[in-house]
């Protein structure tokens, strides 16, 4: 592989791992489009380009949100008892969401990309305030939460922080705890989705090498080296930046992320 290439996995783990770490989200939102564009410079046939980016970034979130958990339950923010019951249903959702995502087109998976990160934007830049009476939903209606999260988050590739977040904050949790729970969740739904895209990559091969499926492993390798020693650096920043902050940084990342698609194919 080409320095270039190898410089650009680098860079994009060390941006990847430090947002992971601030915003509670596995980075997939950063990664696909990015990985997209520099697959296309390298030559991959389009037919399943978005598919490529879709695994390899699913797989390389493993890594990145494990760090990032990690960080975040030395700093006693995840709320496991929630984490653990909608983590359940990610598992499902995410591995049986790979199957769509495999017989969709790229065109297709591009724009449903786009348009779902567009409308995460507006929902993080609105700051809608839930009703102060609202709590915690039971056991159950987490876990279904859990399943939709997962399945969309196989579509576009995220550790599910986009979803996550706004879903537990609308039961009045705070930010920083839906940030570090979010992060809890995005783990073992990064595992389902990786396995899911191993096994429907290889129900469609590409001719590519050091593929397994739709995961091409060098790739994965750079940036998960890079983004597991900058997640911790990105949670400990989340703890000291205000909220409205974090807000306008996730919502203009996820805005500029939708025209980099669009713009990537």
């Amino acid at each position: 592989m080409e320095i270039e290439w190898i410089l650009s996995f680098l860079a994009l783990g060390g941006f990847v791992g430090f947002m992971a770490g601030l915003l509670g989200i596995g980075g997939g939102g950063i990664m696909v489009p990015i990985l997209t564009a520099i697959f296309v410079a390298k030559g991959v046939g389009t037919e399943h380009v978005v598919h490529l980016a879709l695994g390899t970034s699913m797989a390389a979130i493993v890594f990145t949100s494990f760090s990032s958990m990690r960080a975040h339950h030395k700093k006693g923010a995840v709320l496991w008892s929630v984490a653990k019951f909608m983590a359940a249903g990610t598992i499902i959702g995410t591995f049986l969401g790979t199957f769509l995502a495999s017989i969709m087109q790229t065109k297709h998976l591009a724009l449903f990309f786009a348009i779902f990160m567009t409308y995460a934007a507006y929902q993080m830049a609105t700051d809608k305030k839930p009703k102060q009476g609202r709590t915690l939903m039971p056991k159950p209606a987490l876990f279904g939460g859990g399943i939709g999260v997962g399945a969309i988050s196989a579509l576009v590739s995220i550790g599910g922080g986009s979803l996550t977040i706004p879903f537990l904050m609308w039961q009045n949790v705070d930010m920083k705890r839906a940030i570090a729970s979010s992060a809890a969740i995005g783990f073992p739904l990064s595992i389902a989705g990786t396995l899911g895209y191993m096994v429907n990559g290889m129900l469609h091969p590409i001719n590519e090498p050091l593929t397994v499926g739709f995961v091409y492993l060098p790739a994965v390798f750079l940036i998960s080296i890079v983004s597991y020693f900058t997640a911790p650096f990105g949670a400990s920043v989340a703890h000291k930046l205000p909220v409205s902050k974090l807000r306008k940084i996730f919502a203009v990342l996820l805005l500029i992320l939708s025209v980099k698609m669009f713009t990537s194919l």
